[in-house]
């Protein structure tokens, strides 16, 4: 059984969540760094997203569609084209919730899809299985 100090030097996963609303940014930086111990960068707009995508690898992306600029789905182009992110889970954490949206963002390269009102239990179950399936952190 590991001690505590052997799960404090354990690698951390890095998310990144990309959210132009900060108390939602907050909500879900809370939920996943308490309950997956994950280390978790946040950006409030899709320049800052496409800028940190480009420049460090994550474990995984959280990124809601409904964004000013270039919105989710341009971010998502951007990290499939050519960045250090483009194999990366990326979740889609959006309000929309009709069909055809999100089979748009699965053609386009999400890896999931979860409907607002955040569920704590189905995000973390979901996270969760995007970071296992990816393997160990990046680092």
């Amino acid at each position: 059984m590991a001690t505590r100090a052997q799960e404090t030097l354990k690698p951390r996963h890095r998310l990144l969540i990309v959210d132009d609303d900060e108390s939602t940014r907050m909500l879900l930086a809370q939920i996943l760094s308490k309950e997956l111990n994950v280390e978790a960068q946040l950006a409030g707009t899709c320049e800052q997203a496409v800028r940190l995508a480009g420049n460090y690898a994550y474990d995984a992306v959280l990124l809601d569609l409904l964004m000013p600029g270039i919105g989710g789905l341009g971010v998502l182009a951007a990290i499939r084209a050519a960045s250090p992110n483009a194999s990366t889970p990326v979740i889609i954490v959006s309000v929309v919730s009709d069909q055809e949206t999100v089979d748009r963002c699965m053609a386009a390269g999400a890896s999931a899809y979860h409907v607002k009102p955040v569920r704590r239990v189905e995000l973390i179950s979901l996270v969760r299985g995007q970071l296992a399936a990816r393997g160990q952190p990046k680092h």
